[in-house]
């Protein structure tokens, strides 16, 4: 992946483990400027896990940068790969509480919130519940939970673009289960014995990183086919689409009330496979008062060139607010 659009590579100044409660401590880390502005990066999944390129949307000079690994994954404990993973303390609402836990204990009055994918869900989430304590919001690639966008890319709306990698997600379902994929890959997915889950992680891993980008990215899918870091994501993932992330229909787009006064940019590729258009366009529709940008030639992930001179774009302008 080509970042030349991004910051400098930084190391973090700090480090550490917040404990949040029910047994799972969530890793942390900050990096920039300590007097600058505080922004948190809100990762995507659920179950992705912070990298250090996440790190360089910000010009270091001017920001705080603060990065966290959610419950269940990245440097977090316990791990959502474990064999006896429990998830009942792993929702939307925890991780909202989990973010407001860590801006009081760093201090932070404040802090801008950039997310993409599920991160622009647990952002809005997160703004619409504790609206003063957002600066700014960056969102990218929108994403809310709605029924129809989780059957698009989970019960066969992508595979008309990607029937080849279609075709290996529905290898691991026998016939009868198709018509409700994500329920069969729930049940394999928490099956206790590795045989069952790891494949059916790999499957539902590669999947979906087949299909972030505009352009084929054979690493990014073999990256995805890890063991231990399949089953965390894909364990999470599910476990949040079975349960419509602890929403109402509809919730985050019919809060946008509660968010309208927060300065916002939406950053969209038109290609967007995983989370289509069409969502961020309903998004814009209600909050017009959102800087909203259409990356045309771009699909979802963070790492495509367009994406990445937007969402810089973004925080560039935001730095000296």
């Amino acid at each position: 992946m080509n970042f030349d659009a991004l910051y400098p590579e930084i190391e973090p100044d700090e480090t550490g483990h917040l404990l949040v409660g029910d047994g799972n401590r969530i890793y942390w880390e900050v990096s920039g400027n300590p007097d600058g502005k505080p922004v948190v990066f809100v990762h995507g999944g659920p179950g992705g896990g912070t990298s250090a390129w996440h790190r360089r949307f910000f010009d270091p000079e001017k920001y705080r940068i603060v990065l966290f690994d959610q419950r269940g994954c990245g440097q977090s404990t316990p791990h959502a790969s474990e064999p006896d993973a429990d998830m009942r303390f792993n929702t939307t609402w925890h991780l909202v509480a989990d973010m407001e836990l860590l801006r009081k204990n760093l201090g932070i009055s404040q802090w801008q919130v950039f997310g993409g994918s599920w991160g622009s869900t647990l952002a809005l989430a997160y703004a619409q519940a504790h609206p003063t304590a957002v600066s700014e919001l960056v969102l990218r690639g929108i994403f809310t939970l709605r029924r129809f966008e989780l059957e698009w890319f989970y019960e066969g709306g992508a595979a008309a673009l990607l029937p080849d990698r279609w075709e290996e997600f529905v290898e691991q379902i026998p016939p009868l289960e198709r018509p409700r994929m994500i329920e069969a890959y729930h049940r394999r997915l928490f099956d206790a014995d590795p045989a069952v889950h790891v494949p059916a992680a790999i499957a539902w891993s590669r999947w979906e990183a087949a299909a972030v980008t505009l352009l084929p990215e054979p690493a990014k899918v073999e990256e995805m086919s890890e063991a231990q870091i399949a089953t965390a994501f894909a364990r999470i993932e599910n476990h949040y689409f079975v349960n419509g992330g602890w929403l109402q229909e509809g919730q985050l787009i019919a809060g946008v009330d509660a968010i309208r006064h927060i300065p916002a940019v939406i950053v969209q590729g038109r290609y967007d496979l995983c989370t289509p258009m069409m969502t961020a366009w309903d998004l814009h529709r209600a909050w017009p008062e959102a800087e909203f940008v259409v990356v045309d030639d771009a699909g979802h992930a963070a790492s495509e060139p367009g994406i990445q001179r937007a969402l810089r774009a973004a925080t560039d302008g935001f730095a000296a607010n």
